[in-house]
């Protein structure tokens, strides 16, 4: 298991990336997904709102609802595109560090507007080992109920939510588009959690980036 130490140097390295992300060509990608900042900025749910529930596709076959976490800390990624250079960073920085998020009993969960077969062939391509679900049909329809959809880009902004054990927003962050916001404000959420998730008394800081 990766030591908190590690875990932060990890996030301090992949968080020191260039805010115009050079185009990369992933394995497996015909060709790689650019994305571009969109002129209007989202509105995110805030800390201390319960979190929307929802049911989305992880697979075809396969379902994905948000209670089915209730009990322990969720961590929910909304971000662009698969394929896209700063969410290939971001989505394996995540996956390098995900034995510090489950020691700390939280539910790593990605989402963007990609729908099931795209998702599997990237969750397969980076070998992530936590769900990628598809918000495609209706498209953007959770990013929109989190306040992080971008109408003009079709695409959700790149947000990350900390959910407590009672399923309630306990951090929220937007990140640049072609940003990488690293793992550090994600450790210092969760930490600011009781046992199981339960809030403690302060809350967390955004991540510096």
């Amino acid at each position: 298991m990766a030591s908190k130490k590690s875990a932060r140097r990890a996030s301090t390295t992949r968080t020191k990336t260039k805010t115009k992300p050079k185009a990369s060509s992933p394995r497996g990608a015909a060709k790689t997904r650019a994305v571009t900042a969109p002129a209007v900025s989202p509105h995110l749910l805030p800390p201390g709102t319960k979190a929307p529930d929802f049911t989305l596709r992880s697979t075809p076959d396969k379902s994905v609802t948000l209670s089915e976490f209730r009990g322990r800390p969720v961590i929910l990624a909304f971000y662009p595109a698969d394929w896209s250079p700063t969410c290939g960073d971001q989505l394996a920085l995540y996956n390098e560090v995900l034995p510090e998020f489950e020691r700390h009993n939280a539910q790593l969960i990605g989402i963007s507007v990609d729908g099931v077969w795209c998702h599997a062939a990237y969750a397969k391509s980076r070998n992530l080992r936590f769900p990628l679900l598809a918000d495609f049909e209706p498209k953007g329809a959770v990013a929109k109920m989190y306040g992080t959809y971008m109408p003009s880009a079709g695409w959700s902004g790149r947000a990350l939510f900390v959910l407590d054990a009672t399923g309630t927003i306990r951090w929220s962050y937007l990140s640049p588009i072609g940003t990488n916001p690293g793992a550090d404000g994600v450790l210092t959420a969760l930490e600011s959690l009781g046992a199981a998730g339960r809030p403690a008394a302060h809350t967390a800081r955004p991540a510096r980036t």
